[in-house]
């Protein structure tokens, strides 16, 4: 009797099409390079010393050990600190998937078993390639004489696990396939992350730089995805939330205007009920007052 057996089809969360340029750059302390934008993604690794980078504008600092990811049409740059010399790992690659969209704007810390699957890259690379010391301006990456077999493969086998791992880091959860598939559902996380640190820190101050910092993104992305998902800037939902703190504070009763005003970080008790009344309408009495009553 022959056995049937059910196959399961594999569904492939990420799938880099193609390596473009693999680069491991010995830098000088006072390096740095014109910039440039181009139609596939570019992982940026700082292996030793920290890298200046830009990104549409914005000045990142990265230090050794974090990654960097550029996508595909952003206009960047990358410059030693004019203080250290930078080893720099890049690797540049098209991928389709829509999951890729989860590394957008992302500026991330490797942990040591993830920055394993960097140096494999790194060393498959080396067998693969004729890989430039110092040379940003390589367009076709010459393959070394003696290739590995199966090195190119391997070198985007490696580059996906790394993503995929990555993804499982950054989302704390394993199974997490369906999260990245549209690009809806990323904003609706982004957003949600937004919202759970300024609830975490509503009696604390907070500025924006703070939220891109804690959640590892563009100070401009978290800006557009917040606005267009609740119509609210972030500051002006942080303020919202204070202030509902602040209503629960009144109807209780037992904490006075000055109180609250110090338990929520804000400047002074004038401020506080200056920016009351304008998300209420009413002076923190007259709420006190009117729910005195009830």
């Amino acid at each position: 009797m022959r056995n049937v057996y059910y196959k399961h089809k594999v569904e492939n969360l990420i799938n880099i099409s193609k390596i473009v340029t693999v680069h491991y750059f010995e830098f000088d302390p006072h390096f740095r390079t014109r910039g440039e934008s181009h139609d596939f993604w570019e992982l940026v690794y700082a292996v030793r010393n920290p890298v200046l980078c830009t990104a549409n504008g914005e000045r990142i600092l990265l230090e050794e050990g974090e990654v960097l990811f550029h996508k595909p049409n952003e206009f960047h740059t990358l410059a030693a600190d004019g203080a250290h010399p930078p080893d720099v790992f890049i690797i540049s690659f098209e991928c389709k998937s829509e999951a890729i969209r989860f590394f957008e704007n992302r500026h991330l810390k490797l942990d040591r078993e993830l920055r394993k699957y960097v140096y494999s890259i790194i060393d498959e690379s080396k067998n693969t390639f004729d890989l430039p010391v110092s040379s940003p301006d390589v367009r076709k990456m010459p393959l070394a004489k003696s290739d590995s077999l199966g090195g190119l493969q391997l070198i985007k086998n490696l580059t996906e696990i790394l993503l995929i791992q990555l993804m499982r880091t950054e989302t704390g959860k394993v199974d997490t396939a369906a999260q990245f598939l549209l690009k809806e559902d990323y904003e609706g996380h982004i957003t949600r992350e937004i919202i759970a640190f300024l609830k975490a820190n509503v009696h604390n101050t907070v500025t924006v730089d703070d939220v891109a910092a804690n959640l590892s993104y563009t100070k401009s992305y978290l800006f557009r995805q917040f606005k267009k998902a609740t119509g609210d800037t972030i500051m002006s939902y942080f303020l919202k939330l204070k202030i509902d703190a602040a209503k629960k504070m009144l109807r209780e009763g037992k904490t006075s205007v000055s109180d609250i005003a110090a338990s929520l970080a804000f400047d002074s008790p004038n401020y506080f009920s200056k920016a009351f009344k304008k998300v209420t309408g009413r002076t923190p009495l007259q709420y006190k007052s009117m729910h005195s009553k009830n």
